[in-house]
């Protein structure tokens, strides 16, 4: 590939960008074993430290950033650059756990909706590995109706005043800035009375509790909102205009969890619990290798992440050039759930006892990962919620029913109500 960027001010090939950065990540950066990479635990504080040196490493080097606007701190560059660089990062360990949610889905979000100011103290910030953004959106008693949160910003002497509870937000200990969703306006149905705001999480008025999953992590955070203060700067798009805020941010998400978003901060082997399972290789520790059913097994596996890989390439390609609406990135999201689960389970039916019981064949932690199987399903959304979407407004369908449509949010029952 010879194709210059457009409208970037460099005359670099993509060819010579990738030799460039091939040469100075030898240089420059730790090399791994992308067979046996470093574990970096998202729960821990050190593990989000150890990421933004790294970031701030590719920052020195010029490779940060590489598709976020030059104004912004990034390089201004097209995908095909970060396409690039991403596959000449892999043999080296690289800022991972900062792509979801700071960079593929907040930053990404800020770009399209926030104020100049937010773009370039936020997004810069981050880029220079100087700042984590999350996102602040789910409530306790929300379940997947994201628009009917509760959470209040009231309007008092000039200041925004918030009240309320966020639940399963990824990261947020580790996060300097959140994205988070409130009603401002409860006389009008519930998508027309929602503003986003940028919160600084050290702000007076928040209390955040971690999460403990079944399997032990402690990754997702809670937080609750006792008369916290912001100004009017922290209002990203507009006053009652955050469902707009909020659905560009839910679409950054789709094709994040799927793995096609062009924002990320290098690729790579990641964490193991993250990794596809090496089916082949499970068979042969387990003494199965020549079985025919589980080679039939494996290889089901196999060919789904082959198709994935192509999806992922395919809907992006559509998305650019307009051939599928932006919500075509939800065809990503949905796969990405299906085989996660196909590739967990295909995993412990090979596996089978020895998965299930520390015997010291090491094979126990595919039992661990079964157990937090269905996030895929939840992430962005649940996988209902994306058949939904993939029917309404990529096929056409007519819209599900909702007794709460067109109904003032103050009007609408909830709970025992």
């Amino acid at each position: 590939m010879t194709d210059t960027a457009i409208s970037t001010g460099t005359t670099e090939s993509v060819d010579e960008f990738a030799a460039r950065a091939r040469a100075w990540l030898a240089e420059n950066m730790p090399r791994i074993d992308p067979g046996d990479p470093p574990f970096a635990v998202r729960a821990e504080g050190a593990s989000w430290e150890r990421a933004k040196e790294l970031q701030k490493q590719l920052h020195r080097g010029g490779f940060a950033g590489i598709c976020f606007p030059r104004e912004y701190g990034g390089l201004g560059l097209d995908p095909a650059y970060q396409k690039a660089f991403d596959k000449e990062c892999r043999d080296y360990e690289m800022p991972l756990i900062l792509n979801t949610p700071s960079f593929t889905i907040c930053a990404a979000t800020l770009l399209d909706e926030g104020s100049e100011e937010q773009k370039r103290d936020r997004i810069s910030a981050a880029i220079r590995g100087e700042e984590v953004l999350c996102q602040l959106l789910s409530e306790p008693n929300g379940g997947s109706d994201l628009a009917g949160v509760i959470t209040r910003a009231d309007r008092r002497d000039g200041t925004w005043i918030i009240n309320g509870a966020k639940t399963w937000s990824t990261s947020a200990f580790a996060a300097d800035y959140g994205l988070m969703l409130a009603r401002t306006d409860w006389t009008v149905p519930k998508h027309e009375g929602l503003t986003m705001f940028l919160v600084p999480l050290d702000s007076p008025g928040i209390t955040m509790r971690r999460i403990k999953e079944v399997n032990g992590n402690e990754e997702f955070c809670e937080e609750f909102f006792d008369g916290l203060e912001l100004g009017d700067d922290a209002v990203v798009g507009e006053v009652n205009g955050g469902w707009a805020v909020a659905s560009r941010q839910l679409f950054h998400e789709r094709r994040a969890v799927g793995g096609g978003s062009e924002f990320g901060s290098g690729n790579g082997a990641e964490n193991a619990q993250e990794m596809p399972p090496d089916h082949v290789g499970l068979a042969e520790a387990t003494g199965q290798a020549d079985d025919p059913r589980i080679q039939d097994l494996a290889g089901r596996a196999l060919a789904r992440r082959i198709v994935k890989e192509q999806l992922i390439e395919h809907v992006s390609r559509a998305v650019t050039d307009g051939s599928l609406p932006p919500t075509g990135g939800t065809l990503i999201r949905l796969f990405h759930a299906e085989i996660t689960e196909l590739e967990v389970d295909t995993a412990l039916a090979i596996a089978g006892t020895a998965g299930v019981i520390d015997d010291g064949a090491g094979l126990l932690d595919i039992s661990v990962r079964y157990l937090s199987r269905q996030t895929g399903s939840l992430g962005g959304g649940t996988s209902e919620m994306a058949r939904n979407v993939i029917g309404e407004r990529i096929l056409g369908f007519p819209r599900e029913f909702a007794a709460d449509r067109g109904v003032p949010f103050n009007q609408v029952k909830r709970g025992k109500s």
